[in-house]
C-alpha cells in the first residue's frame, strides 16, 4: 500500500586517522590535568572521549576508557584511603595518644598549685637556717655561680 522506503542505511562512522587516534588518547591521559583546574572534570573528559570516539577507533576507545578508569580509581581509591586515614588518625589521637599524654596533662596542671607550696617550703627553711635547694634548680645556679 504505502511506497515504504528502506531506511537510509547508517553511515559507518568515518576512523580516525593515525595522528588523531594519538592525540585523542593523549588527551584522554592529560585530561587527569583539569582535576587540578576544575576539581572533577578529569574524571569525565575521558568519559566523554570515550564516548565519541568508541566507534571510530579501537585505540582512543581503550586509552579513554583505561584513563576514566584510572582516575575513577584514584579519585574514589585515594578519597576513600586519605577519609579512612584522616578518621584513624583522629581515633588514635583521641583515644592512644590522649591517654598517654593524660598523665603528663595532669602534671602539668598541678604545677601552679605546687610552686607555690615548694616555695612557702623553702621559705621556712631557710627561716630556720637550713640550706634549702630547688630540686634540680639548686644544683644548676650553684654551679653557674661557683658557690
Amino acid at each position: 500500500m504505502l511506497n515504504e522506503t528502506p531506511p537510509p542505511a547508517s553511515v559507518p562512522p568515518q576512523p580516525l586517522s593515525v595522528a588523531d587516534e594519538r592525540t585523542w588518547a593523549m588527551l584522554a591521559h592529560l585530561s587527569y590535568l583539569l582535576n587540578f583546574v576544575t576539581g572533577f572534570l578529569g574524571v569525565a573528559a575521558p568519559l566523554i572521549i570515550y564516548v565519541v570516539y568508541r566507534d571510530r577507533s579501537r585505540y582512543v576507545a581503550f586509552q579513554a576508557m583505561q584513563a576514566f578508569v584510572f582516575q575513577l580509581i584514584t579519585w574514589v581509591g585515594a578519597g576513600m584511603i586519605i577519609g579512612f586515614t584522616w578518621v584513624i588518625t583522629t581515633v588514635l589521637s583521641a583515644v592512644f595518644i590522649g591517654l598517654l599524654c593524660l598523665p603528663f596533662a595532669c602534671l602539668i596542671s598541678l604545677l601552679p598549685l605546687a610552686a607555690p607550696v615548694y616555695s612557702v617550703i623553702g621559705g621556712l627553711e631557710c627561716n630556720q637556717g637550713k640550706d634549702f635547694r630547688y630540686w634540680l634548680v639548686g644544683e644548676l645556679v650553684r654551679d653557674n655561680l661557683g658557690q
